[in-house]
């Protein structure tokens, strides 16, 4: 079970570095009447992303599941986002970037339920967090695009 959480992590710390690299590539693409807004928005998406490469590469350390990936390819070959261009309007960028932050919270999802299978407080107290943060940042892009998100389903309970 242990080895389940070590690979939700790396394919979280992968997943992560993809989309912060994409998310950076778009805060640099982007143009047009609504470049200001989006630039910024891109660049609070982006920085919170690289940090999190740190946070993500030091909890796999602490936990003691093994190192973080040694390569580039070995770290984008863990992500579940595709190596794909960004590139077209500002729209096409953050529509792009929405997609991401949705796969990236699907796999937070994943590591909060290994790391309960093995009562890993911390990792899916991390995972919680790192949701809530993502989920908010959606919520902006969707609200740039004027787009209903998936924030406005209701889940019955």
């Amino acid at each position: 079970m242990l080895q389940e959480l070590h690979s939700v992590l790396e394919e979280i710390y992968g997943t992560n570095f993809v989309a912060y690299q994409r998310a950076h590539i778009a805060h640099m693409n982007t143009r047009g009447r609504t470049f200001y807004q989006d630039h910024k928005l891109l660049k609070k998406i982006y920085e919170y992303l690289q940090t999190n490469v740190d946070v993500l590469g030091e909890k796999i350390q602490a936990c003691g599941l093994g190192a973080v990936p040694t390569s580039i390819t070995e770290t984008v070959d863990f992500s579940r986002i595709e190596d794909r261009p960004v590139r077209g309007t500002s729209d096409e960028l953050l529509e792009d970037i929405l997609d991401d932050l949705y796969l990236l919270i699907e796999v937070y999802h994943e590591v909060d339920r290994a790391a309960q299978a093995v009562n890993y407080p911390d990792v899916s107290n991390m995972a919680a967090d790192h949701i809530g943060v993502v989920a908010a940042f959606c919520w902006r892009i969707e609200a740039t695009l004027d787009i209903p998100g998936r924030h406005t389903e209701r889940i019955s309970y």
